[in-house]
């Protein structure tokens, strides 16, 4: 049976990932709860900064260390060293290396949906090449590990190389790519728990030659599972884009992953309203497939704005240079990501 006492000498060897001394020596380990009934086992761990990569790494390190002891289940919280703490080891602390995680020049921005089937990942790569068409620097990581779709939605065939410890990105229209679909064969499905996606995800920014950004996209899988959390828990800056059809219950459902970002203190930049409406070519005449006001009532209960509206369409499809889920910049539907590009880059530029 797992006590207080064997818990605390389990994880009193763990080393803090800032300090580089060890849980026991900070004396970290504020507090320890266990369920008996359940076997489930609580912690609350002190660490010199939170909402970092470095955290999440160190979160993973417990829970292993705890099931592996006996425990059922686990949960975590973490808080900060008191100044104090931090002061009396500061020199222990080594300068903090750069990298895209800490990085003041790159903004953040994440593509959220409540559920699957809105359009999201269509919107996730046309924004992002509409970014990259108004001269800004662009990544995108398809963070929808389960359901990633970005290459194939973008007419990639080629994977990314490994230059030195580094892996180089795919560009493909200005924007450069990484997604779990290139590290997988034949389509493959992917059967992972939460800690191996959160280890995905920190490779993906800390293994990955981003070089300079003015932003990353991430697109995100829908709802608000375990990639979702550990994105609000890496990027405590990071902006989020919450996309939804005008359908009510498409609406109801994706103001939970806004009201996760709102929780988390990530702020809601906007809302983009999918399949809008169908316009007929022939007579011009819209016709609202999927209902309306759903993104009006949506981005008023976020206490945020439309970003735009996009109709039911397809690009034009080149066989040539394949790119079934690209807009072309003079398309109808390519020129109303450029006025959201737009409008985004003036809504952060303020």
């Amino acid at each position: 049976m797992l006590t207080e006492v064997r818990i605390r000498e389990v994880l009193g060897g763990l080393k803090e990932p800032f300090l580089h001394k060890t849980l026991a020596e900070l004396n970290a380990i504020e507090e320890v709860k266990i369920k008996e009934e359940k076997n489930h086992v609580s912690v609350k761990v002190q660490v010199a900064r939170t909402g970092t990569s470095e955290q999440l790494q160190l979160q993973t390190q417990i829970v292993n260390l705890l099931k592996e002891a006996g425990a059922a289940t686990v949960g975590i919280r973490f808080s900060e060293l008191p100044e104090a703490v931090l002061a009396a080891n500061r020199q222990a602390e080594p300068e903090k290396e750069k990298n895209l995680l800490n990085s003041t020049d790159t903004t953040f921005i994440a593509i959220a949906s409540g559920k699957g089937g809105v359009g999201k990942s269509t919107v996730s790569v046309n924004l992002a090449v509409a970014l990259a068409r108004l001269g800004k620097k662009v990544g995108l990581i398809d963070a929808d590990i389960y359901g990633f779709s970005v290459p194939d939605m973008m007419g990639i065939t080629q994977r990314p190389v490994v230059r030195g410890e580094k892996i180089i990105p795919v560009e493909r229209f200005g924007v450069q790519v990484i997604s779990m679909g290139f590290f997988v064969e034949d389509n493959a499905p992917i059967i992972w728990r939460g800690p191996m996606l959160g280890k995905m995800l920190n490779s993906f920014f800390n293994e990955v030659e981003w070089g300079d950004l003015d932003y990353l996209l991430l697109d995100l899988p829908p709802g608000t599972g375990d990639v979702a959390l550990d994105v609000h828990t890496m990027l405590p800056a990071c902006k989020e884009i919450i996309v939804t059809t005008p359908h009510p219950t498409a609406a109801f459902v994706a103001a939970r992953a806004g009201a996760m970002a709102l929780r988390t203190e990530h702020e809601v930049l906007g809302v983009i309203e999918n399949m809008a409406y169908f316009e007929s070519k022939l007579t011009g005449e819209k016709e609202y497939v999927f209902g309306r006001g759903g993104g009006d009532k949506l981005a008023e209960e976020l206490n945020t704005e439309v970003l735009g509206r996009l109709p039911l369409n397809q690009p034009d499809w080149n066989d040539e240079d394949f790119a079934p889920s690209i807009y072309q910049e003079d398309h109808q539907i390519g020129k109303i990501y450029l006025e959201i590009a737009e409008k985004m880059s003036s809504l952060l530029e303020k």
